[in-house]
């Protein structure tokens, strides 16, 4: 029996979700399955758990998770808290999920930066995080830790200032909060133990990690096609975002136009489509990409 990797993701939610979106786009297709905690994939030597999102570095530590994905604060709050979780590490960034940790404070106390929260409670579900912050910046605080609504801390009495995920910030502003600084920005990762792997499973997460690399790639990736006048082709080429080298053919007929063929690896907004028509170009199609390899 060939030897299979083991993953471990979210079992339902926002994580979930991206992780399973993204596996699908790579080509992975899993087998139902009775048990809900585990998912083997039909074409792919690959095993999902799904747990807790703040069980997976756990697993993964202990081995029986080969690899996990989740979120980048889980990770760095346990880290910041217990020195054993620095044997795991992050070997590629997925691009989805993406939050960051700020601290807020109610609007109306006029506070604008770390400092002016010295001597004062701060309630958050990340203490490990927030202590270090505090204390690498020489700022005495109170920590106050807690499980959820830590937004509605300040308004209860609880605390002054709040440390939490912020997404969109519609929160903040709902409960009259203001983000002052940012602690850490976040979103999916994949991990996996610095040592103790198996050469088998790496081969695996190798290929897996490739597939995913593809699909982060095309995401952002465009081809661009157009007709461009000769004279002003230097001009127009250096109007592609993320073009290395172009593709420029002949068109039959004509002395003055070329087609250029583009792959852009920036994201192509309208501003750029106008930018390139104001320069000369000419019958420009944007499309997606749906897979890539390096």
């Amino acid at each position: 029996m060939s030897e299979r990797m083991r993953l471990a993701i979210q079992s339902k939610g926002r994580l979930a979700d991206g992780s399973l979106e993204l596996l699908g786009k790579a080509g992975v297709r899993f087998n139902n399955s009775r048990d809900a905690l585990w998912r083997p994939a039909a074409n792919f030597d690959l095993d999902l758990m799904l747990v807790r999102d703040d069980d997976i570095p756990g697993l993964v530590l202990g081995g029986a998770a080969d690899y996990g994905i989740v979120g980048e604060n889980v990770l760095a709050e346990l880290q910041a808290g217990d020195p054993r979780f620095s044997e795991l590490e992050i070997v590629l960034p997925l691009e989805f999920a993406s939050c960051r940790l700020d601290v807020a404070t109610p609007v109306a106390r006029g506070w604008s930066s770390l400092t002016d929260l010295d001597g004062q409670r701060i309630a958050t579900s990340y203490p490990a995080l927030t202590r270090a912050a505090f204390k690498d910046a020489g700022i005495d605080v109170e920590i106050i830790s807690m499980n959820g609504s830590v937004e509605v801390a300040p308004r209860l009495g609880i605390a002054d200032a709040i440390c939490d995920l912020v997404s969109s910030g519609a929160t903040l502003k709902a409960n009259n909060l203001a983000s002052i600084a940012t602690l850490l920005e976040s979103q999916a990762v994949l991990i996996r133990p610095k040592s103790g792997r198996t050469s088998a499973t790496d081969r695996i997460a190798e290929t897996l990690m490739d597939r995913l690399r593809g699909v982060l790639a095309s995401a952002q990736t465009k081809y661009i096609m157009l007709n461009a006048p000769t004279d002003r082709l230097a001009d127009i080429q250096a109007l592609l975002p993320g073009s290395d080298a172009p593709t420029v053919a002949r068109i039959a007929g004509r002395d003055d136009v070329v087609a250029v063929q583009a792959v852009c690896r920036e994201r192509v907004f309208w501003e750029t489509l106008e930018r390139l028509k104001q320069a000369g170009a000419r019958a420009i199609l944007v499309l997606p990409i749906e897979k890539m390899m390096a």
